[in-house]
């Protein structure tokens, strides 16, 4: 019998994946992959994985360290809002400062960006981002995937992933031991960063405010002051880890100061942290009294001002302070080590 479509059969288009529109997306990325050549980078995008030479890096002794992260539902605000470039820096820091907190020098990064239907300007926005990430970090974009997978994201939808590897020489893996009497001292925030954001999103609902309604905690609409991208503190935080009284790095992610310094601490070791220390964000503020969020989930469900906290030896806190501010950090000396009696995390006056 013959065939009644007369060769006009279905096509992988005609289920909503366009090949010819993936490949496009690739040659309008080059450029932008092209601007995080670093050493070590081997080749081009294009092949079926992405080839680094340590060696020519630099490194002779080396441990890898290697991170995964997304953006999560902060991803919400850039969908609704077409504010995309930023997103794609998130995604970069939530990766390489994990990197950091482990004395690793980044060194290539790869993205994942899944959607129902690729957008040229849309992904192109993205990884735009993602190579300006790349660059504040030192690090070479050398690979990613793009899914078109119709049906499984609304339209519009996208999700992002990142994956990141570093290098530390062996003798250099934090973090370090540290001591009765160390000093944290935290460095500033841009503000959320990319956690806590269902809360956020819950809260501006609760009060009928709309992403392009001027923002009540800053400048700007309401996405713009909410989509600032995470702080990346590779550069200041590498300068500071040459000096041996460092200890260790803690990022303050989900969990915020509560859950995360702790995961740098010894065993009977507590935190003590004072909240006054440093100038808490507008932001937080505001979301604090509109949402009615007590005090211990505000500080468990954000960083509120401090994006990174480093534990450093009594006697190296003033240089590793001057460093961090030579690289343009805002740093504040936030609390100190002392016995564990109860909890890991204490807050109070110094």
């Amino acid at each position: 019998m013959a065939d009644q479509r007369d060769g006009n059969g279905l096509t992988y288009r005609d289920a909503g994946v366009d090949v010819d529109a993936g490949n496009a997306f690739v040659e309008a990325i080059k450029p932008a992959v092209r601007s995080t050549t670093r050493p070590g980078m081997m080749g081009g995008i294009g092949g079926f994985g992405g080839l680094f030479d340590l060696k020519a890096a630099g490194f002779d002794d080396p441990i890898l360290v290697a991170a995964t992260d997304g953006v999560g539902t902060k991803l919400k605000i850039a969908i609704e809002t077409g504010l995309h470039r930023g997103i794609g820096v998130d995604l970069v820091a939530m990766c390489v400062n994990d990197l950091l907190a482990q004395g690793a020098q980044p060194l290539f990064f790869l993205d994942y960006y899944a959607t129902g239907a690729l957008d040229l300007e849309q992904g192109r926005a993205i990884v735009e981002g993602i190579a300006e990430g790349c660059r504040q970090a030192g690090c070479g974009l050398i690979g990613g995937e793009t899914a078109e997978m119709p049906g499984l994201y609304a339209p519009g939808d996208y999700d992002l992933a990142g994956f990141s590897v570093g290098a530390v020489e062996r003798d250099g893996v934090l973090p370090r031991e540290a001591r009765e009497g160390d000093v944290l001292l935290g460095l500033a925030s841009s503000g959320p960063h990319s956690n806590g954001y269902s809360l956020i999103r819950k809260i501006v609902g609760m009060v009928g405010l709309d992403w392009h309604d001027p923002a009540p905690f800053g400048e700007g609409t309401v996405a713009e002051a909410l989509i600032a991208p995470t702080r990346i503190y590779v550069r200041s935080g590498l300068a500071a880890m040459k000096h041996p009284g460092l200890r260790g790095f803690a990022h303050i992610t989900g969990g915020g100061l509560t859950e995360n310094v702790p995961r740098v601490l010894p065993e009977g070791l507590a935190a003590r942290i004072d909240p006054q220390a440093w100038p808490r964000p507008p932001v937080f503020d505001w979301l604090a009294r509109e949402g009615g969020v007590d005090e211990t989930e505000m500080r468990r469900a954000f960083n509120l001002g401090i994006g990174m906290v480093i534990v450093v030896a009594p006697d190296a806190a003033a240089e590793v302070r001057a460093v961090l501010e030579s690289e343009g950090e805002s740093v504040y000396e936030i609390g100190h080590l002392h016995p564990r009696d109860g909890a890991a995390v204490v807050y109070g006056s110094l």
